[in-house]
């Protein structure tokens, strides 16, 4: 890594707890996501919960429609692995509620609860409880101050909604919360991001792209926007969006922060685009790594190239790899060959060799 560009120092924001989780202050970037079961249902809830806890999740939120949710939300609370944060809209007894039923924190809009006496009755329920609230902002659901100003543009609608809500909480005597500006236009995220950074650089940010769409879309739209912004030392949690199985996000957000140089929980893998010179089944062997990479909890480097002659220098820097060609592989570690193998059994003797080695 001494040679590669890392990530610019992050803003050094206040810490918040959310259950054991620390978001801010310095703390690794943490991972989220969101339940797509019905809270009411709990035993599918946290079985989902479970998936993606062990996918690497660390804070998980659940949407509460209405009251009908609540009692769900209770034994999800008293029963999950990981923190719970209570996802309110519109009604503020919901999120009041949500403060008596064990959740580890609140994400509200101010822009959707409606009064302020009823915002200010939500912050004190968090107060009461001791846990912190997410305060996300939205283009659909601003500060009625901003949203309909034609002198602004959208990024600065945005940014002034959530610089107005901040201050509005810190009047009440409220610090514990984590921010977030969500678009789904790249662009507009980052922009956003940026001036919330310059503006409000104490409070820890939470990421991400909202609506960013399906698996393939979604995915290089957060890539590009979360990446982004990681790399210029802004966020402190992350959410990948993704019109997808929830633990798609996971694995994704995990494959981001260790492309960032941020993170890593999973093991890498490098393999090269494929050429005319490849001469064995490149494709077909890096997606068979890949598949069995996903049971591999160590943060090394695995690398799967096209050509024996240059594939183990191109891959030095992996920590182990294969380089095959006419039916042969080469097995490699830091560049250095251990030994020729049969191509059919290329994969085998991999994985045989990162039991020996990182198991």
């Amino acid at each position: 890594m001494s040679a590669e560009k890392k990530p610019a120092a992050r803003n050094q924001t206040r810490p918040v707890s959310v259950g054991g989780v620390t978001v801010g202050g310095g703390a690794p970037v943490s991972v989220q996501s969101m339940c797509t079961t019905d809270t009411a249902d709990a035993e599918a809830t946290l079985a989902q919960i479970g998936r993606l806890a062990d996918a690497g999740c660390e804070i998980i939120r659940v949407a509460i429609p209405s009251a009908a949710a609540l009692d769900g939300f209770a034994e999800v609370c008293a029963r999950s692995p990981l923190p719970v944060v209570a996802d309110i809209h519109f009604d503020h007894n919901l999120a009041i509620e949500a403060c008596r039923r064990g959740a580890s924190a609140l994400r509200v809009n101010p822009g959707n609860i409606g009064s302020w006496e009823r915002v200010d009755a939500v912050i004190d329920a968090a107060g009461e409880a001791g846990i912190p609230i997410r305060i996300g902002v939205n283009a659909g659901s601003l500060d009625p101050a901003f949203a309909e100003r034609e002198d602004l543009t959208h990024v600065e609608k945005l940014v002034g909604s959530a610089t107005s809500f901040v201050e509005h909480f810190r009047e009440r005597g409220f610090a514990d919360i984590v921010l977030s500006a969500k678009a789904h236009s790249v662009p507009t995220t980052v922009e956003v991001n940026r001036a919330l950074s310059r503006e409000l650089p104490d409070v820890p940010l939470h990421i991400g792209v909202t609506e960013a769409g399906t698996l393939r879309q979604g995915t290089v739209k957060n890539a590009a926007a979360i990446g982004a912004l990681l790399m210029e030392g802004i966020g402190d949690t992350i959410r990948l969006s993704l019109t997808a199985d929830p633990v798609e996000e996971v694995n994704v957000a995990w494959d981001l922060l260790s492309a960032v140089g941020l993170r890593r929980l999973r093991p890498e893998l490098v393999s090269c685009p494929t050429c005319g010179r490849c001469q064995w089944d490149l494709m077909g062997v890096a997606n068979e790594v890949e598949r069995r990479l996903a049971a591999v909890r160590a943060p090394i480097t695995v690398a799967v190239m096209g050509c024996v002659v240059n594939g183990p220098g191109e891959a030095k820097g992996a920590d182990i790899g294969l380089a095959g060609g006419r039916g042969k592989a080469v097995l490699f570690a830091s560049g250095e060959k251990i030994r020729t193998v049969d191509e059919a059994d290329a994969v085998d003797e991999l994985f045989a060799e990162i039991d020996r080695r990182f198991a």
